[in-house]
């Protein structure tokens, strides 16, 4: 009988379409230990290939399957061409399926926490309606409202930016040289990236570009990561022209 397997995750990569299905890259981490003797198992790529139609019915878009948690029950496959399938091993998807979100339930906890409070305050306000007329009355209140709202407003914060960074660009702007856009970056390391950027919300290191052309000079992996996670500006710095 075929081996079955499961894996769990998100989209390492952008979704691909084709005639009658979809695919996409995943990643899962080996055992953190291994018997006495043997090397520990590494990250394993998969390429997993889903019909249309059951990729329709779980709601996904091309977007929000790099951010949902999917669980994947299907069967490895040797049978696909090689540039279709640029993981390590393909999977045939039997079901697919979209799993809670942890940030939705503690999302729906701080709502619930705010309702509460928000209840106590105007109980409060029935049993002490005195107190309450009592203070507005003192003129002190009366002249410090627009210096405790300025004090109250947070200043707004730049985002944060690489170690290095020189400037801040359009990423339409850049020119990729055709050199750059026929090779292929390791989906290892462009994981590793993408994932950085979603902990810290930006990129490892700077993009390297000529400063009168845009033209790119090093970072291709960054660049491609930066597309993938839409990222309207990149952080740069300038090689001079050669």
């Amino acid at each position: 009988m075929p081996h079955k397997m499961t894996l769990t995750g998100s989209a390492t990569g952008p979704l691909r379409e084709y005639d009658r299905y979809v695919a996409f890259d995943m990643r899962e981490k080996g055992s953190p230990s291994a018997p006495k003797g043997l090397k520990k198992s590494t990250f394993i790529s998969y390429t997993v290939f889903v019909a249309k139609k059951a990729f329709n019915k779980t709601g996904l878009t091309k977007k929000s399957i790099m951010h949902e948690k999917i669980l994947i029950q299907g069967e490895p496959t040797l049978d696909i061409p090689i540039d279709e399938c640029p993981g390590e091993i393909g999977v045939i998807c039997f079901q697919i399926t979209v799993l809670p979100n942890k940030n939705d339930k503690e999302a729906k906890q701080e709502v619930s926490k705010a309702q509460q409070e928000v209840a106590a305050t105007k109980q409060e306000e029935k049993q002490e309606p005195v107190a309450k007329e009592a203070k507005t009355v003192q003129p002190e209140v009366n002249e410090t409202p627009v210096q405790e709202k300025k004090a109250a407003q947070p200043k707004q914060q730049q985002p944060i930016q690489p170690k290095g960074t020189k400037d801040v660009v359009g990423f339409e702007d850049i020119i990729v040289p055709e050199a750059f856009l026929k090779t292929r970056p390791n989906p290892v390391k462009t994981e590793e990236v993408i994932e950085f950027v979603k902990r810290t919300g930006h990129l490892d290191k700077p993009l390297t570009i000529e400063k009168e052309t845009k033209i790119l000079k090093d970072g291709y992996r960054r660049y491609i990561v930066a597309k993938i996670v839409k990222m309207n500006k990149v952080p740069v710095v300038y090689k001079s022209k050669e």
